[in-house]
């Protein structure tokens, strides 16, 4: 078993973080982003467990022998949650709190918790809402576990302990529903809008990436907004539209054209499947996009990574073919010696050559040149759609 400490002078809710290494590529094992997780959802960790295992255990996940110790060490600290970086089983988490004594949560219901502090307009509230109470529907058992005690008898309506959290399922299911339905509306009402700008030619473009990649700062250097920014994961949630101004490099008379740029909710290893369905309508920006500018945090370490996840979601969404241009963003955070050597170059991503630039959001380094190569892109993108063969009968392009 692996364990490092933290501080501490942690005032409120000391955690514990465990991670299980099974062998996938991806194991954090300073489990650094779960730290950060748990620090946005404002947990304080106050130890990290890593241990290998070939599978999980089916009962607890990370076996009888590693439940103890982590029991014993959460006594030992005063800890007064475990914090897993896996997707725990409803009957895992169930059997592991019963076991430790403590309540036990996993990745999925913090970025849920996170997503739901964060979540400002009323889409976002609605798509979090349909997440989490898919999340507890499969939970009603450990949940509602005190209904076990009670009995039916005569004159009691609904009989014992299981009878109420069927009653209960039966609730979520139809808040699920409601939900839904006002989703579908919000829905349709963002489509009325996407028509409404393609009527008007407007080129789209997305801004996608890994969460805390520099999305947000780079949105109000380019179109001098400000939408709120913040060193820390999901900063933003809800989608925010602006028109970018971009000048004609080929032309004399300082024409051009305004776009329309969205700045979408970033991306993270394991996104919950659950978000991901109820954010379809957000993460729509990006499917329909012409172009989408993806961010990336140069400084990271870990940024190969972060792209390959961000292409996986990219394709979960329908948009994995939309044209990117790649944006190395936080070159202010480099030291000199791993500075680049040009401001931009090509980038193989997934067997294909893609623009690479290197910016800074921050101080608006290199974005000059990004809106001037954006504005390539458009004028590239505009004429190849002029000069696309058209259908006598329908006076449409063919694709």
């Amino acid at each position: 078993m692996d364990l490092s400490s933290e501080s501490p002078d942690r005032p409120t809710a000391p955690t514990i973080l465990v991670g299980v290494d099974l062998g996938l590529p991806h194991f954090d094992a300073e489990l650094e982003e779960l730290g950060l997780l748990a620090q946005t959802a404002g947990l304080q960790p106050v130890a990290r467990v890593a241990c290998k295992r070939k599978a999980p255990d089916a009962a607890l996940f990370i076996g009888k022998g590693k439940a103890d110790e982590i029991k014993a060490l959460a006594e030992e600290l005063g800890a007064t949650e475990i914090l897993f970086d896996q997707a725990l089983s409803p009957a895992q988490q169930r059997n592991l709190e019963r076991h430790m004594d403590l309540p036990v949560n996993d990745r999925t219901l913090l970025i849920l918790e996170i997503f739901g502090q964060r979540a400002r307009s009323h889409e976002g509230k609605l798509q979090v809402e349909l997440a989490r109470l898919q999340y507890v529907s499969t939970r009603l058992v450990r949940r509602w576990s005190h209904l076990e005690r009670q009995t039916g008898g005569a004159g009691v309506r609904g009989g014992p302990g299981e009878k109420q959290i069927e009653l209960d399922r039966r609730m979520i299911g139809d808040a699920i529903k409601r939900t839904r339905e006002r989703l579908e509306k919000v829905k349709k009402q963002r489509n009325t809008q996407r028509r409404q700008r393609e009527r008007r030619g407007a080129f789209n473009i997305s801004l996608v990436g890994y969460t805390n990649a520099g999305k947000s700062t780079l949105f109000n250097a380019l179109v001098k907004a400000r939408a709120y920014t913040a060193d820390q994961l999901f900063a933003t949630l809800d989608t925010t539209t602006r028109q970018l101004y971009l000048a004609d490099a080929e032309s004399t008379s300082g024409a051009g054209r305004s776009v329309s740029l969205s700045d979408t909710v970033g991306f993270i290893r394991d996104l919950p499947h659950g978000l991901i369905d109820a954010f379809q309508a957000t993460l729509q920006e990006a499917a329909d996009a012409d172009l989408l500018l993806h961010v990336v945090d140069a400084a990271n370490p870990n940024h190969p990574e972060q792209i390959v996840e961000v292409q996986r979601v990219l394709h979960e969404i329908g948009a994995a073919q939309v044209p990117q241009v790649l944006v190395f963003n936080k070159m202010d955070a480099l030291a000199p010696g791993q500075q680049p050597r040009q401001a931009s170059d090509l980038f193989e991503l997934e067997g294909i050559a893609v623009p690479r630039l290197f910016v800074s959001g921050r101080t608006s380094a290199g974005v000059p040149e990004l809106r001037r190569q954006l504005a390539q892109e458009v004028n590239q993108r505009n004429g190849d759609a002029a000069q696309a063969p058209q259908n006598p009968e329908t006076h449409e392009t063919t694709a």
